[in-house]
């Protein structure tokens, strides 16, 4: 690739990412609705199970990671829902601009979105489940990272697969979950020792989960590479 057209896909995946960051800044509907149900599912699990340490390492990773990645299906849902509406996604195939710079700006709209819901989501599982947040924000922010970029790229992926489908939700989900078992998994291992060593006041070095972070950064580049290469392959009539 020249560096004419890197230039050219990096303003094309910058414009895409650009046009969804407005469309939320002026709805705030994928944002609320998802971060919305991803404070419930928290309440909800804190809830139901009795608090304590045994509680925060066997069932907060779970509780966090669950209600991210269902709120992750939302997001997907609605954000390629925008592309049905008036043909928005055919004016995007038939633009002059290559269709991985397409996947790049709404995977990074998409990534930027759970982002802003794991901003609450965070902090309010650590508060119901009494995690000491700022012993171990450093670990845990690295693995919210990683796996929330395995998300991001794979669901949009496969989001762009069902776009033109009527039961496209369900389907997403049908579809995506088992992709994403792996990083979900190491995900909620990474998190659980993390919250393992803040329930008993420790601060956690990043090279006690390094096993679980070389997954999920293999997961993340498998995913980053399928979507570059596969996205125009999927999106073909």
């Amino acid at each position: 690739m020249t560096e004419s057209s890197r230039r050219r896909f990096v303003r094309a995946a910058l414009a895409v990412l650009a046009k969804d960051l407005r469309i939320e800044v002026a709805t705030r509907e994928i944002v609320t609705t998802a971060g919305f149900f991803a404070v419930l599912v928290a309440v909800l699990a804190s809830v139901a199970f009795v608090t304590g340490p045994e509680t925060t390492t066997r069932v907060a990773p779970g509780a966090l990671w669950l209600s991210i990645v269902f709120a992750s299906v939302l997001a997907l849902g609605r954000t390629w829902q925008r592309e049905r509406e008036e043909s928005a996604f055919v004016g995007l195939l038939v633009s002059p601009v290559p269709r991985a710079a397409i996947w790049c700006g709404k995977a990074g709209g998409v990534l930027l979105f759970l982002f802003a819901v794991e901003a609450v989501v965070v902090p309010l599982i650590a508060l119901l489940f009494h995690v000491e947040l700022p012993l171990v924000a450093g670990p845990l922010a690295l693995v919210m990272v990683l796996g929330t970029v395995g998300v991001a790229a794979t669901g949009t992926l496969f989001g762009a697969m069902t776009v033109r489908t009527r039961a496209r939700e369900l389907l997403l989900a049908t579809v995506l979950f088992p992709l994403l078992s792996p990083s979900l998994v190491s995900s909620v291992a990474a998190t659980r020792e993390i919250f393992y060593a803040a329930v008993r006041g420790q601060s956690v070095a990043v090279g006690e989960v390094s096993d679980w972070l070389v997954l999920l950064a293999v997961f993340d580049g498998v995913s980053i590479l399928g979507g570059l290469a596969l996205f125009g392959l999927l999106v073909e009539d």
